[in-house]
Order: C-alpha cells, then sequence, then structure tokens
C-alpha cells in the first residue's frame, strides 16, 4: 500500500509570508493600539475632572430632574428622576421615528412608482417633488412647517372645524377618540393574532401557486381578516361607543388625543424630505428589472397591478433594500434635529439634563449609544429581510 506524505509546507510557512496569520496579527495589533489609546483618553479625562471636583459617573440618573416636558407617552412629572426624563425623551425619538418611517415608505414608493408613470403629467408632477424636496435642507423644512402652525393657526379659542371633531389651532391638532374600554385592548390583541394568521397564510399562497400555478387573492382576504377580528371583538364586547371629544379649557383643549405643532412639524419635514430619496430608490430598483420581465407577464395575460406585484417588486426589493436601510437610518438620525424646534426628544431632554448636572461626558455618552442602538437595531432587522428576499443560488 502506497503511503502519502503529510504536507507541511503550508504549516512551515513564516508569519510575515502566511496572508491569514499577518492579517489576524495586524487586527490584532490594531485593537491593543486602540485600547491603549482609550485608556490613555479616559484615564487623562477622569484625571484632569478629579482635579477641577467635577463628580463623573451615572450616579445623577437616580436624582430628581427638576423640569417638564411637554410631550410623554408614560408618567412623568418634575418630580421624576433624570433616568425617566432620558426614557421619555428615548420613547419620543422612537415614537416619531416609527411612524416617519412607515409613511415614508409608503409615500415614496408610490412617488417613484408615479415618476416611472406613462402618464406624462403624473411623471412630471412626481420629478418636480424629487427636486424640490431634495434641494430644500431639512432644517429648513422643519422651520417652515414649524411657522405654518404659529403664522397661519387661529388661537384654541378660534380653532378651525374641519369635521369629526378635529379641532386645528396654533397648539396642535386636537382630535376626538374612543372612551378608555377594556375592548380596545383586546381588539389590539386580535389584529396582532390576525397579523399572524396573515403571515402563515401569505406562506400557504405563495408554496401553492409555485406547486400549482393557482394564485389565491391574499391582499384582499388579508385586509379582511385585519379587520374582520377586531371588529368581531368590538361586537363581542357590546360595540361600545361612547367618544372622548376635546372641551376648550382656558387656553387649550382638555380631553381627546392632543398632537402639538412641534410633532407634527418634525414628522412632516422628516418624510417630505426623506420621501424624495426614497422614490428615487425604488425607481432604482424597478428600473433594475429588465423589460423583457414585464414583457413576458403581459404575454401571459398578468393585469399591470400583477405584474407590478408579483414580477416587478419582487426582484426589485433586492436592489431597494439596501439603500432603503441607509434612508432609515438617515430618518432617525434626522430626528435629533427637532430640539431646533423645541421637541422633547432624546437629544433635547439629554441636553437640558447636562445643563443641569453639568454631566456632559455622560450625557453625550448616553446620546451616541441611544443613537448606535437605533442604528444598529434596524440594519439587523433589514439586513435580516435582505437575506430572506436574496435569490438563493443553486
Amino acid at each position: 500500500m502506497v503511503g502519502f506524505k503529510k504536507n507541511t509546507t503550508q504549516e512551515n510557512i513564516p508569519l510575515w509570508l502566511d496572508p491569514k496569520k499577518r492579517a489576524i496579527f495586524f487586527q490584532f495589533l490594531t485593537f491593543c493600539l486602540v485600547g491603549l489609546l482609550a485608556y490613555y483618553l479616559i484615564s487623562n479625562t477622569l484625571i484632569n475632572l478629579e482635579k477641577q471636583k467635577i463628580a463623573t459617573g451615572f450616579g445623577f440618573l437616580q436624582k430628581e430632574s427638576s423640569f417638564e416636558i411637554g410631550e410623554s407617552l408614560i408618567p412623568y412629572s418634575a418630580a421624576s428622576t433624570y433616568g425617566r426624563a432620558l426614557l421619555v425623551g428615548a420613547i419620543n425619538t422612537i415614537k416619531v421615528a416609527f411612524i416617519g418611517i412607515v409613511i415614508t415608505i409608503v409615500l415614496g414608493t408610490i412617488i417613484g412608482v408615479a415618476r416611472l408613470s406613462t402618464n406624462w403629467l403624473v411623471s412630471k408632477l412626481a420629478g418636480l417633488y424629487i427636486e424640490v424636496m431634495q434641494d430644500i435642507p431639512i432644517l429648513l423644512q422643519l422651520f417652515f412647517w414649524y411657522a405654518i402652525f404659529y403664522e397661519t393657526m387661529p388661537s384654541p379659542q378660534e380653532a378651525l372645524n374641519p369635521g369629526a371633531g378635529i379641532y386645528l389651532s396654533n397648539r396642535g391638532v386636537a382630535f376626538t377618540i374612543p372612551k378608555g374600554h377594556p375592548a380596545y385592548l383586546y381588539m389590539l390583541l386580535s389584529f396582532l393574532i390576525g397579523l399572524g394568521i396573515v403571515y402563515v397564510m401569505r406562506r400557504w399562497a405563495r408554496k401553492r401557486q409555485e406547486n400549482t400555478g393557482k394564485f389565491f387573492p391574499t391582499f384582499r382576504v388579508g385586509i379582511a381578516i385585519l379587520l374582520g377580528l377586531p371588529f368581531i371583538t368590538w361586537l363581542a364586547f357590546g360595540a361600545p361607543m361612547k367618544m372622548e371629544v376635546p372641551i376648550l379649557e382656558g387656553f387649550n383643549f382638555q380631553g381627546g388625543l392632543m398632537v402639538s405643532p412641534e410633532f407634527i412639524a418634525l414628522l412632516m419635514g422628516l418624510i417630505l424630505y426623506t420621501a424624495a430619496f426614497v422614490a428615487e430608490v425604488v425607481r432604482a430598483g424597478i428600473q433594475s428589472v429588465s423589460k423583457g420581465q414585464r414583457e413576458a407577464a403581459m404575454s401571459i395575460g398578468l393585469r399591470p397591478s400583477l405584474v407590478l406585484n408579483l414580477v416587478i417588486l419582487p426582484q426589485a426589493l433586492r436592489v431597494i433594500v439596501p439603500p432603503l436601510t441607509s434612508q432609515m437610518l438617515n430618518l432617525t438620525k434626522n430626528s435629533s434635529l427637532a430640539v431646533a424646534i423645541g421637541y422633547p426628544d432624546f437629544v433635547s431632554v439629554a441636553n437640558t439634563t447636562i445643563n443641569q448636572t453639568g454631566q456632559s461626558i455622560e450625557g453625550v455618552a448616553l446620546i451616541m449609544a441611544v443613537y448606535l442602538f437605533f442604528s444598529l437595531s434596524t440594519s439587523a432587522f433589514m439586513n435580516w429581510y435582505n437575506k430572506r428576499i436574496a435569490l438563493v443560488e443553486r
């Protein structure tokens, strides 16, 4: 039996000649240098702060904040701690970013598709919107929408009432909302259950279509499920109809849902500005799909809406998702400009905390950590989604 001598040439290559080992060595060396630099900067900062008798650490988070915050989704007062104040700011930032991202994606997709419309007027209007919104800095747009409320809207005593229990004034927009009832919690739970059912149904419909070629109307059935389950739940609890109507008391409305002009201005500025970039991303993604795909789909008798939903968009998403992720991150980070118009986002609350406590290093570190968390979590979700829709090579 013929034996084979083990090849040890690769194992005996010196470190400076082996690309893999050399890469690992330089990465380790860089890591050590960065660590030493960080240690030097941190230790030097702590020594200087100690010499100037400036307190360090995050113990201030447990102290009383002694300032009010105009908008909060959780209970808060001036007697609350700085930690809770920062939590309120972070929640306000998440609220603006989440609502803004959802509306921006919908609006940007509509404008991007309209940009490719065969209708000359629709295409030119979409192109005009994109050019105008991209060329105006977002900070100027925030100032514009903020000024609209204070310059054009009347006082609460003379608030505009377009109907449906809505009141417009320079204090914001007051909405009539349903009065608190246990039915609404169960309606939310039924809606979440409906989302799970729709997800399973879509997967089943896709496999069914791949195996048999039969199309299942998932969109219409899904809408029926998402609306039907909460409606049945509402009927099961006796169909509560009591509403909480905003009432003018003194200089502002009480009751109902009050949306501040700062929130509206920030949301409109972020949406209208970012949607212009999302529209270009959608347009580029759709144009990346060859015309032959559209012609082949139309040749078998598919309607234009089905061609777009079943053929064009699924392929375009693989091009759209990566740059779309960048625009979502931009919207989240641009929300920090809220401090310019007085909306109490995380940066605004952190700045107030820094001014009162003098803990500037800790405050800036918290701002960096929070926005880093927002960015990494958004990127992780979008990367997961991008892998799900990626083409599987055989």
